[in-house]
Protein backbone atom coordinates (compact mmCIF):
# COMPACT_ATOMS: atom_id res chain seq x y z
CA UNK A 1 0.00 0.00 0.00
CA UNK A 2 1.62 3.32 -1.08
CA UNK A 3 1.92 6.10 1.51
CA UNK A 4 -1.00 8.51 1.55
CA UNK A 5 -0.91 12.28 1.37
CA UNK A 6 -2.01 14.24 4.44
CA UNK A 7 -5.60 15.55 4.65
CA UNK A 8 -4.95 19.13 5.70
CA UNK A 9 -7.10 21.27 3.38
CA UNK A 10 -10.60 22.58 4.11
CA UNK A 11 -13.22 24.10 1.79
CA UNK A 12 -11.75 27.63 1.74
CA UNK A 13 -8.29 26.34 0.82
CA UNK A 14 -9.72 24.13 -1.93
CA UNK A 15 -11.76 27.02 -3.35
CA UNK A 16 -8.77 29.35 -3.42
CA UNK A 17 -6.54 26.76 -5.07
CA UNK A 18 -9.21 26.29 -7.75
CA UNK A 19 -9.50 30.05 -8.23
CA UNK A 20 -5.71 30.30 -8.43
CA UNK A 21 -5.82 27.98 -11.43
CA UNK A 22 -8.83 29.63 -13.11
CA UNK A 23 -8.12 33.32 -12.44
CA UNK A 24 -4.65 33.14 -13.87
CA UNK A 25 -3.15 33.21 -17.33
CA UNK A 26 -6.43 32.84 -19.20
CA UNK A 27 -8.13 36.01 -17.98
CA UNK A 28 -5.16 38.08 -19.20
CA UNK A 29 -4.32 36.18 -22.38
CA UNK A 30 -7.40 34.54 -23.94
CA UNK A 31 -9.54 37.54 -24.92
CA UNK A 32 -7.87 38.65 -28.20
CA UNK A 33 -8.01 35.25 -29.89
CA UNK A 34 -11.50 34.59 -28.51
CA UNK A 35 -12.77 37.95 -29.79
CA UNK A 36 -11.16 37.27 -33.16
CA UNK A 37 -13.20 34.08 -33.41
CA UNK A 38 -16.51 35.17 -31.89
CA UNK A 39 -16.61 38.79 -33.05
CA UNK A 40 -19.38 40.75 -31.29
CA UNK A 41 -20.76 37.51 -29.80
CA UNK A 42 -17.92 37.12 -27.29
CA UNK A 43 -20.22 37.16 -24.27
CA UNK A 44 -22.20 34.28 -25.78
CA UNK A 45 -18.95 32.32 -26.08
CA UNK A 46 -18.17 33.01 -22.41
CA UNK A 47 -21.60 31.75 -21.35
CA UNK A 48 -21.23 28.63 -23.52
CA UNK A 49 -17.81 27.94 -22.05
CA UNK A 50 -19.37 28.27 -18.61
CA UNK A 51 -22.08 25.77 -19.53
CA UNK A 52 -19.43 23.26 -20.61
CA UNK A 53 -17.46 23.97 -17.46
CA UNK A 54 -20.57 23.48 -15.31
CA UNK A 55 -21.33 20.09 -16.85
CA UNK A 56 -17.72 19.05 -16.42
CA UNK A 57 -17.67 20.37 -12.86
CA UNK A 58 -20.74 18.31 -11.96
CA UNK A 59 -19.07 15.15 -13.27
CA UNK A 60 -15.79 16.06 -11.60
CA UNK A 61 -17.40 16.67 -8.21
CA UNK A 62 -19.35 13.39 -8.24
CA UNK A 63 -16.29 11.42 -9.30
CA UNK A 64 -14.02 13.10 -6.77
CA UNK A 65 -16.41 12.22 -3.95
CA UNK A 66 -16.74 8.61 -5.11
CA UNK A 67 -12.96 8.25 -5.62
CA UNK A 68 -11.27 10.65 -3.15
CA UNK A 69 -7.68 10.02 -4.20
CA UNK A 70 -5.08 12.02 -6.09
CA UNK A 71 -5.05 11.54 -9.84
CA UNK A 72 -8.36 13.02 -11.04
CA UNK A 73 -9.47 11.79 -14.47
CA UNK A 74 -6.63 9.27 -14.61
CA UNK A 75 -8.06 7.40 -11.62
CA UNK A 76 -11.67 7.79 -12.78
CA UNK A 77 -10.93 6.47 -16.27
CA UNK A 78 -9.01 3.46 -15.00
CA UNK A 79 -11.58 2.41 -12.42
CA UNK A 80 -14.80 3.14 -14.32
CA UNK A 81 -13.81 2.71 -17.98
CA UNK A 82 -10.57 0.96 -19.02
CA UNK A 83 -6.87 1.32 -18.17
CA UNK A 84 -6.37 2.79 -21.63
CA UNK A 85 -9.02 5.45 -21.07
CA UNK A 86 -7.46 6.39 -17.75
CA UNK A 87 -4.07 6.53 -19.40
CA UNK A 88 -5.44 8.90 -22.06
CA UNK A 89 -6.90 11.17 -19.38
CA UNK A 90 -3.65 11.16 -17.44
CA UNK A 91 -1.55 11.98 -20.48
CA UNK A 92 -4.01 14.69 -21.61
CA UNK A 93 -3.91 16.25 -18.16
CA UNK A 94 -0.12 16.20 -17.98
CA UNK A 95 0.26 17.63 -21.50
CA UNK A 96 -2.47 20.24 -21.05
CA UNK A 97 -1.41 21.45 -17.63
CA UNK A 98 2.31 21.39 -18.41
CA UNK A 99 1.52 23.60 -21.38
CA UNK A 100 -0.65 25.79 -19.17
CA UNK A 101 2.20 26.14 -16.67
CA UNK A 102 4.55 27.12 -19.48
CA UNK A 103 2.04 29.70 -20.72
CA UNK A 104 1.71 31.16 -17.23
CA UNK A 105 5.48 31.40 -16.91
CA UNK A 106 5.68 33.09 -20.31
CA UNK A 107 3.08 35.69 -19.33
CA UNK A 108 4.99 36.33 -16.10
CA UNK A 109 8.24 36.84 -18.02
CA UNK A 110 6.65 39.16 -20.57
CA UNK A 111 5.18 41.42 -17.87
CA UNK A 112 7.98 41.36 -15.29
CA UNK A 113 11.08 41.58 -17.50
CA UNK A 114 10.19 42.09 -21.17
CA UNK A 115 13.88 42.32 -22.12
CA UNK A 116 14.55 38.78 -20.85
CA UNK A 117 11.15 37.04 -20.75
CA UNK A 118 12.46 33.49 -21.17
CA UNK A 119 15.03 33.75 -18.38
CA UNK A 120 12.36 35.21 -16.10
CA UNK A 121 9.90 32.47 -17.06
CA UNK A 122 12.39 29.74 -16.19
CA UNK A 123 13.23 31.44 -12.89
CA UNK A 124 9.59 31.65 -11.80
CA UNK A 125 9.02 27.96 -12.59
CA UNK A 126 12.00 27.07 -10.41
CA UNK A 127 10.74 29.26 -7.56
CA UNK A 128 7.19 27.88 -7.69
CA UNK A 129 8.45 24.30 -7.86
CA UNK A 130 10.38 24.95 -4.65
CA UNK A 131 7.14 26.14 -3.00
CA UNK A 132 5.35 22.98 -4.07
CA UNK A 133 8.10 20.74 -2.74
CA UNK A 134 7.85 22.59 0.57
CA UNK A 135 4.25 21.43 1.06
CA UNK A 136 0.60 21.89 0.10
CA UNK A 137 -0.23 24.09 3.09
CA UNK A 138 2.38 26.64 2.05
CA UNK A 139 1.01 26.52 -1.49
CA UNK A 140 -2.53 27.16 -0.22
CA UNK A 141 -1.44 30.12 1.90
CA UNK A 142 0.41 31.64 -1.02
CA UNK A 143 -2.65 31.20 -3.22
CA UNK A 144 -4.79 33.25 -0.81
CA UNK A 145 -2.67 36.36 -1.37
CA UNK A 146 -2.31 35.79 -5.09
CA UNK A 147 -6.03 35.31 -5.72
CA UNK A 148 -6.90 38.38 -3.66
CA UNK A 149 -4.49 40.52 -5.65
CA UNK A 150 -5.77 39.21 -8.97
CA UNK A 151 -9.41 39.91 -8.09
CA UNK A 152 -8.51 43.45 -7.01
CA UNK A 153 -6.77 44.16 -10.33
CA UNK A 154 -9.64 42.70 -12.35
CA UNK A 155 -12.08 44.89 -10.41
CA UNK A 156 -10.09 47.96 -11.47
CA UNK A 157 -10.29 46.85 -15.12
CA UNK A 158 -14.05 46.26 -14.88
CA UNK A 159 -14.77 49.65 -13.27
CA UNK A 160 -12.54 51.60 -15.67
CA UNK A 161 -13.79 49.70 -18.73
CA UNK A 162 -17.50 50.10 -17.97
CA UNK A 163 -17.13 53.72 -16.86
CA UNK A 164 -15.15 54.75 -19.93
CA UNK A 165 -16.97 52.87 -22.69
CA UNK A 166 -15.39 53.50 -26.07
CA UNK A 167 -12.46 55.57 -24.80
CA UNK A 168 -9.80 53.21 -26.17
CA UNK A 169 -11.31 52.33 -29.55
CA UNK A 170 -9.34 55.01 -31.40
CA UNK A 171 -5.98 54.47 -29.71
CA UNK A 172 -3.25 52.78 -31.81
CA UNK A 173 -2.70 49.09 -31.12
CA UNK A 174 0.50 48.38 -29.24
CA UNK A 175 3.23 47.08 -31.54
CA UNK A 176 4.58 44.16 -29.53
CA UNK A 177 5.76 40.69 -30.22
CA UNK A 178 3.11 38.02 -29.81
CA UNK A 179 0.23 40.19 -30.95
CA UNK A 180 -3.16 38.61 -31.34
CA UNK A 181 -3.50 36.19 -34.28
CA UNK A 182 -5.67 36.75 -37.31
CA UNK A 183 -9.34 35.89 -36.75
CA UNK A 184 -10.18 32.20 -37.08
CA UNK A 185 -13.81 33.03 -37.82
CA UNK A 186 -15.23 36.55 -37.53
CA UNK A 187 -18.39 35.87 -35.59
CA UNK A 188 -21.13 33.44 -36.50
CA UNK A 189 -22.02 30.07 -35.01
CA UNK A 190 -18.73 28.31 -35.70
CA UNK A 191 -16.77 31.30 -34.47
CA UNK A 192 -18.67 31.34 -31.19
CA UNK A 193 -18.00 27.62 -30.70
CA UNK A 194 -14.30 28.06 -31.46
CA UNK A 195 -14.11 30.96 -29.03
CA UNK A 196 -15.93 28.92 -26.39
CA UNK A 197 -13.29 26.20 -26.67
CA UNK A 198 -10.56 28.77 -26.14
CA UNK A 199 -12.33 30.51 -23.25
CA UNK A 200 -12.92 27.12 -21.63
CA UNK A 201 -9.15 26.89 -21.18
CA UNK A 202 -9.49 29.73 -18.67
CA UNK A 203 -12.26 27.94 -16.74
CA UNK A 204 -10.56 24.58 -16.38
CA UNK A 205 -8.88 25.12 -13.01
CA UNK A 206 -11.54 23.22 -11.05
CA UNK A 207 -9.68 20.05 -12.07
CA UNK A 208 -7.07 21.33 -9.66
CA UNK A 209 -9.57 20.78 -6.84
CA UNK A 210 -10.23 17.18 -7.88
CA UNK A 211 -6.52 16.35 -7.91
CA UNK A 212 -6.44 17.36 -4.24
CA UNK A 213 -9.04 14.73 -3.31
CA UNK A 214 -6.51 12.83 -1.21
CA UNK A 215 -5.53 15.96 0.71
CA UNK A 216 -8.87 17.53 1.73
CA UNK A 217 -10.80 16.95 4.92
CA UNK A 218 -14.34 15.53 4.54
CA UNK A 219 -14.05 14.96 0.74
CA UNK A 220 -17.80 14.38 0.18
CA UNK A 221 -18.77 17.82 1.44
CA UNK A 222 -15.62 19.78 0.66
CA UNK A 223 -15.11 18.81 -2.99
CA UNK A 224 -18.66 19.49 -4.17
CA UNK A 225 -18.87 22.83 -2.39
CA UNK A 226 -15.40 23.94 -3.50
CA UNK A 227 -16.02 23.17 -7.19
CA UNK A 228 -19.38 24.97 -7.24
CA UNK A 229 -18.13 28.06 -5.41
CA UNK A 230 -14.94 28.41 -7.45
CA UNK A 231 -16.78 28.01 -10.75
CA UNK A 232 -19.47 30.52 -9.78
CA UNK A 233 -16.95 33.19 -8.76
CA UNK A 234 -14.99 32.63 -11.97
CA UNK A 235 -18.06 32.88 -14.22
CA UNK A 236 -19.18 36.20 -12.73
CA UNK A 237 -15.64 37.57 -12.95
CA UNK A 238 -15.15 36.55 -16.59
CA UNK A 239 -18.51 37.95 -17.70
CA UNK A 240 -17.72 41.29 -16.05
CA UNK A 241 -14.20 41.43 -17.54
CA UNK A 242 -15.44 40.51 -21.04
CA UNK A 243 -18.22 43.10 -20.87
CA UNK A 244 -15.76 45.78 -19.76
CA UNK A 245 -13.33 44.95 -22.56
CA UNK A 246 -16.05 45.02 -25.21
CA UNK A 247 -17.41 48.31 -23.86
CA UNK A 248 -14.03 50.02 -23.78
CA UNK A 249 -12.36 48.55 -26.88
CA UNK A 250 -14.99 47.09 -29.16
CA UNK A 251 -14.50 43.58 -30.51
CA UNK A 252 -12.32 44.61 -33.50
CA UNK A 253 -9.81 46.45 -31.32
CA UNK A 254 -9.96 43.71 -28.67
CA UNK A 255 -9.13 41.07 -31.32
CA UNK A 256 -5.99 43.00 -32.35
CA UNK A 257 -4.76 44.13 -28.92
CA UNK A 258 -2.04 41.92 -27.37
CA UNK A 259 -2.54 43.42 -23.88
CA UNK A 260 -6.22 44.39 -23.74
CA UNK A 261 -6.58 44.74 -19.96
CA UNK A 262 -3.60 47.09 -19.80
CA UNK A 263 -4.89 49.01 -22.86
CA UNK A 264 -8.23 49.68 -21.15
CA UNK A 265 -6.75 51.25 -18.02
CA UNK A 266 -3.94 53.07 -19.84
CA UNK A 267 -6.57 54.76 -22.01
CA UNK A 268 -8.09 56.24 -18.86
CA UNK A 269 -5.15 58.64 -18.55
CA UNK A 270 -3.82 57.11 -15.33
CA UNK A 271 -0.43 55.46 -16.07
CA UNK A 272 -0.27 54.08 -12.54
CA UNK A 273 -3.30 51.93 -13.29
CA UNK A 274 -1.49 50.45 -16.28
CA UNK A 275 1.43 49.55 -14.06
CA UNK A 276 -0.98 48.02 -11.57
CA UNK A 277 -2.55 45.81 -14.23
CA UNK A 278 0.84 44.65 -15.52
CA UNK A 279 1.88 43.76 -11.99
CA UNK A 280 -1.46 42.03 -11.53
CA UNK A 281 -0.86 39.96 -14.67
CA UNK A 282 2.43 38.78 -13.20
CA UNK A 283 0.70 37.96 -9.90
CA UNK A 284 -2.05 36.04 -11.71
CA UNK A 285 0.47 34.10 -13.76
CA UNK A 286 2.30 33.17 -10.56
CA UNK A 287 -0.99 32.11 -9.01
CA UNK A 288 -1.85 29.86 -11.95
CA UNK A 289 1.63 28.38 -12.04
CA UNK A 290 1.55 27.70 -8.32
CA UNK A 291 -1.72 25.80 -8.57
CA UNK A 292 -1.28 24.02 -11.91
CA UNK A 293 2.09 22.48 -11.09
CA UNK A 294 0.64 20.87 -7.97
CA UNK A 295 -2.08 19.26 -10.10
CA UNK A 296 0.53 17.99 -12.55
CA UNK A 297 2.56 16.38 -9.79
CA UNK A 298 -0.49 14.67 -8.22
CA UNK A 299 -1.51 13.12 -11.54
CA UNK A 300 2.08 12.03 -12.12
CA UNK A 301 2.03 10.50 -8.63
CA UNK A 302 -1.07 8.44 -9.47
CA UNK A 303 0.40 7.22 -12.78
CA UNK A 304 3.71 6.36 -11.10
CA UNK A 305 1.86 4.24 -8.55
CA UNK A 306 0.51 2.05 -11.36
CA UNK A 307 3.83 1.90 -13.21
CA UNK A 308 2.74 4.04 -16.18
CA UNK A 309 5.34 6.61 -15.20
CA UNK A 310 8.68 5.82 -13.50
CA UNK A 311 7.93 4.48 -10.02
CA UNK A 312 10.40 6.84 -8.42
CA UNK A 313 7.88 9.67 -8.99
CA UNK A 314 5.58 8.06 -6.39
CA UNK A 315 7.96 8.88 -3.52
CA UNK A 316 6.38 10.91 -0.68
CA UNK A 317 8.83 13.12 1.21
CA UNK A 318 8.97 14.05 4.89
CA UNK A 319 6.73 17.05 4.30
CA UNK A 320 4.00 14.80 2.93
CA UNK A 321 4.43 15.86 -0.71
CA UNK A 322 5.44 13.89 -3.84
CA UNK A 323 8.65 15.86 -4.19
CA UNK A 324 10.08 13.94 -7.14
CA UNK A 325 6.85 14.41 -9.10
CA UNK A 326 6.94 18.12 -8.18
CA UNK A 327 10.47 18.43 -9.55
CA UNK A 328 9.60 16.50 -12.72
CA UNK A 329 6.56 18.70 -13.38
CA UNK A 330 8.65 21.83 -13.02
CA UNK A 331 11.28 20.45 -15.40
CA UNK A 332 8.68 19.66 -18.08
CA UNK A 333 7.19 23.15 -17.76
CA UNK A 334 10.62 24.67 -18.29
CA UNK A 335 11.14 22.60 -21.45
CA UNK A 336 7.76 23.64 -22.90
CA UNK A 337 8.40 27.29 -22.01
CA UNK A 338 11.72 27.17 -23.87
CA UNK A 339 10.35 25.40 -26.95
CA UNK A 340 7.02 27.23 -27.31
CA UNK A 341 5.73 30.73 -26.64
CA UNK A 342 2.71 31.50 -24.44
CA UNK A 343 0.24 31.56 -27.36
CA UNK A 344 1.26 28.12 -28.64
CA UNK A 345 1.21 26.74 -25.11
CA UNK A 346 -2.33 28.02 -24.54
CA UNK A 347 -3.54 26.41 -27.77
CA UNK A 348 -2.02 23.05 -26.83
CA UNK A 349 -3.48 23.26 -23.33
CA UNK A 350 -7.01 24.11 -24.53
CA UNK A 351 -7.30 21.09 -26.81
CA UNK A 352 -5.68 18.68 -24.33
CA UNK A 353 -7.93 19.78 -21.47
CA UNK A 354 -11.05 19.26 -23.57
CA UNK A 355 -9.91 15.70 -24.31
CA UNK A 356 -9.28 15.16 -20.60
CA UNK A 357 -12.80 16.23 -19.70
CA UNK A 358 -14.32 14.07 -22.41
CA UNK A 359 -12.87 11.07 -20.56
CA UNK A 360 -14.02 12.46 -17.19
CA UNK A 361 -17.61 12.79 -18.42
CA UNK A 362 -17.56 9.30 -19.93
CA UNK A 363 -16.37 7.93 -16.58
CA UNK A 364 -19.09 9.82 -14.71
CA UNK A 365 -21.74 8.09 -16.83
CA UNK A 366 -20.68 4.82 -15.20
CA UNK A 367 -21.32 6.00 -11.65
CA UNK A 368 -24.27 4.33 -9.84
CA UNK A 369 -27.25 6.61 -9.32
CA UNK A 370 -26.79 6.69 -5.55
CA UNK A 371 -23.30 8.14 -5.96
CA UNK A 372 -24.42 11.01 -8.18
CA UNK A 373 -25.63 14.40 -7.01
CA UNK A 374 -26.26 15.53 -10.60
CA UNK A 375 -28.38 13.93 -13.37
CA UNK A 376 -26.80 11.81 -16.10
CA UNK A 377 -27.67 14.32 -18.81
CA UNK A 378 -25.07 16.75 -17.47
CA UNK A 379 -22.33 14.20 -18.17
CA UNK A 380 -23.72 13.45 -21.65
CA UNK A 381 -23.81 17.17 -22.43
CA UNK A 382 -20.28 17.64 -21.12
CA UNK A 383 -18.95 14.72 -23.17
CA UNK A 384 -20.53 15.89 -26.44
CA UNK A 385 -19.58 19.53 -25.95
CA UNK A 386 -15.96 18.72 -25.09
CA UNK A 387 -15.53 16.56 -28.20
CA UNK A 388 -17.26 19.14 -30.38
CA UNK A 389 -15.33 22.15 -29.12
CA UNK A 390 -12.00 20.31 -29.38
CA UNK A 391 -12.76 19.36 -32.99
CA UNK A 392 -13.65 22.97 -33.86
CA UNK A 393 -10.34 24.43 -32.71
CA UNK A 394 -7.93 25.38 -35.52
CA UNK A 395 -6.69 22.32 -37.41
CA UNK A 396 -3.01 22.91 -36.58
CA UNK A 397 -3.74 22.93 -32.87
CA UNK A 398 -5.79 19.76 -33.11
CA UNK A 399 -3.02 17.95 -35.01
CA UNK A 400 -0.28 18.99 -32.57
CA UNK A 401 -2.43 17.88 -29.64
CA UNK A 402 -3.21 14.53 -31.28
CA UNK A 403 0.49 13.83 -31.89
CA UNK A 404 1.44 14.80 -28.32
CA UNK A 405 -1.30 12.68 -26.76
CA UNK A 406 -0.60 9.66 -28.98
CA UNK A 407 3.11 9.79 -28.17
CA UNK A 408 2.51 10.15 -24.44
CA UNK A 409 -0.10 7.39 -24.44
CA UNK A 410 2.26 4.99 -26.24
CA UNK A 411 5.10 5.70 -23.80
CA UNK A 412 2.83 5.25 -20.77
CA UNK A 413 1.51 1.99 -22.24
CA UNK A 414 5.01 0.66 -22.75
CA UNK A 415 6.01 1.56 -19.20
CA UNK A 416 2.84 -0.02 -17.82
CA UNK A 417 3.44 -3.29 -19.65
CA UNK A 418 7.03 -3.38 -18.49
CA UNK A 419 5.93 -2.84 -14.88
CA UNK A 420 3.59 -5.85 -15.03
CA UNK A 421 6.09 -8.31 -16.49
CA UNK A 422 7.12 -11.22 -14.23
CA UNK A 423 10.03 -10.15 -12.08
CA UNK A 424 9.29 -6.44 -12.43
CA UNK A 425 7.84 -6.27 -8.93
CA UNK A 426 4.32 -6.21 -7.58
CA UNK A 427 2.11 -3.68 -9.24
CA UNK A 428 0.96 -0.94 -6.92
CA UNK A 429 -2.84 -0.76 -6.86
CA UNK A 430 -4.96 2.21 -6.10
Amino acid sequence: MPPSLQRRLGTPDAVVLGLAAMLGTGVFAVWPVAAAAAGPWLLVAVVLAAVVASCNAASTADLAVAHPRSGGGYVYGRELLTPGAGRLAGVAFLVGKSASAAAAAGVFGAYVLPAQPLVTAVAVVVAVTALNVAGVRWTARGAWGLVGGTLAVLLVVVVVGLAGAGVATEMPVAATAGAAPEPVVSGGGLGVLTAAGLVFFAFAGYARIATLAEEVREPRRTLRRAVAIALGVTLVTYLLVAAALLAALGWERLAAEPSPLAAVVEASGAPALGVLVRVGAAVAASSALLSVLVGVSRTALAMARTGELPRGLAAIGRRGTPWRADLAGGAVAVVVAVLAGPAAAIALSACSVLVYYAVVNAAALRLPRDLRAWPHWTSWAGLLLCVGLAALLPVQQVVVTAVALATGWALATALGRRATRPGAGDRTRQ
